[in-house]
């Protein structure tokens, strides 16, 4: 933290480098008052300057891109998401209060903090980039009716394929696809579905509280989930499917596309901006915003996955054991090899071992400040 002594002298100053942040400068706050703590202008004793938070935000777009004038005002003005968060003044640009939080440089804002004012503007960019409501498909008359339930991240988008074809669920005498793969990527795609609707909890906490339950997630357990289904439609109607590419041919058509992962910065950042998107619309409308606005914007990103923890693999392997005895119990086929559900553990690089990343929360922070400053991605350079 800046050791400059807070006078309301130093205003003048802020309120300069206000102006040298929305021209496109970089210069820290502190570099930027040793050089101009003397400086005049008439907004000096105007206190509503913009907060440390938001101007460290600008800086770093400038540093990341060239953000246009509209961006450069939402981000001055913008708020930061989250109970008890307050605007944080500049150290050394006004006089500390005898309450509040003390004013502070911003240098020594972490990503994390960044990251929640920029959570907002993503979020605000999603609703704005609501296209139309698409015209309603004519249903088509088809043979094999369906239900596709397992595996969220990828029965969901099967699910929707289908609808967009003309091809809704349900119906007398439907076949149940119970869908899954190797247990670790269910357990990632159960997670990431939940950041592309309503959040939740970081990838780290799903992962103990799962745990501590003593059991799986409903539709990440296959046992459980085609126990059920074969109560209320007959063991017969069920089919679980461990090969997400012979989905297909269980529901009855020719081809249905494998949705792919998204990486694990990729979800972070859904997952924080399902809060702030919370704030403006309805559940229901943030979970379509979610998944027909933000999920496209994101789906390119590179980068590894989320990887469950080496503390946590010896309980997953256990679970799987459970879940093939289950489904060896059943009196449904089994399309694919049980063997299937065994998980596939990556590599974790040195010092990872506990699946803790204490960069991510940078990393998310280049990507917000990217779908800001794209464009095509309704961003603010515009």
């Amino acid at each position: 933290m800046s050791a400059v002594a807070g006078t309301s002298a130093h205003t003048a100053a802020a309120w300069l480098w206000v102006d040298h942040l929305r021209g496109g400068g970089t210069t820290p706050w502190a570099e930027w008052l040793a050089v101009s703590r003397d400086a005049d202008d008439p907004r000096r004793g105007d206190r509503l300057l913009p907060g440390a938070q938001q101007l460290e935000l600008l800086r770093h777009l400038n540093l990341a891109g060239r953000p246009g004038a509209e961006l450069v005002e939402r981000v001055l003005v913008a708020s930061a998401p989250g109970r008890g968060r307050q605007d944080l003044e500049l150290l050394g640009a006004v006089e500390p209060l005898p309450f509040g939080p003390p004013p502070i440089d911003p240098a020594t804002l972490t990503a994390d903090d960044l990251v929640r004012v920029a959570v907002g503007l993503v979020a605000e960019d999603v609703v704005s980039g609501a296209g139309p409501e698409p015209e309603p498909v004519k249903v088509r008359r088809w043979r094999t009716r369906y239900r596709l339930t397992g595996d969220r991240w990828l029965a969901d988008a099967m699910r929707a394929e289908l609808v967009g074809q003309g091809r809704p669920p349900g119906g007398r005498g439907a076949v149940v696809a119970v869908v899954g793969t190797d247990l670790s990527t269910m357990l990632v795609h159960d997670w990431t579905a939940t950041c592309f609707t309503d959040g939740g909890v970081p990838w780290a906490d799903y992962c103990t509280r799962m745990r501590r339950r003593g059991r799986l997630p409903r539709r990440v357990d296959l046992a459980r989930s085609a126990a059920r289904w074969s109560e209320l439609a007959g063991p017969d109607q069920v089919r679980v499917v461990l090969d997400p590419a012979r989905v297909a041919k269980t529901v009855g058509v020719r081809r249905l596309a494998v949705r792919p992962d998204v990486a694990a910065d990729a979800a972070e950042l859904a997952r924080r901006t399902a809060g702030a998107l919370g704030i403006l619309v309805t559940p229901p409308e943030r979970a379509k915003l979610m998944r027909t606005v933000l999920l496209p914007r994101l789906a390119g990103t590179p980068g590894p996955r989320p990887v469950v923890a080496e503390s946590h693999r010896e309980w997953v392997e256990e679970q799987v054991r459970l879940v093939q005895r289950g489904l060896r119990a059943g009196d449904y086929p089994v399309v694919g090899d049980l063997d299937a559900l065994l998980p596939r553990w990556p590599d974790l690089p040195a010092g990872e071992a506990d699946g803790a990343d204490e960069q991510q929360p940078g990393r998310v922070l280049s990507l917000a400040l990217d779908l800001l400053l794209d464009p095509a991605t309704g961003g603010g350079a515009r």
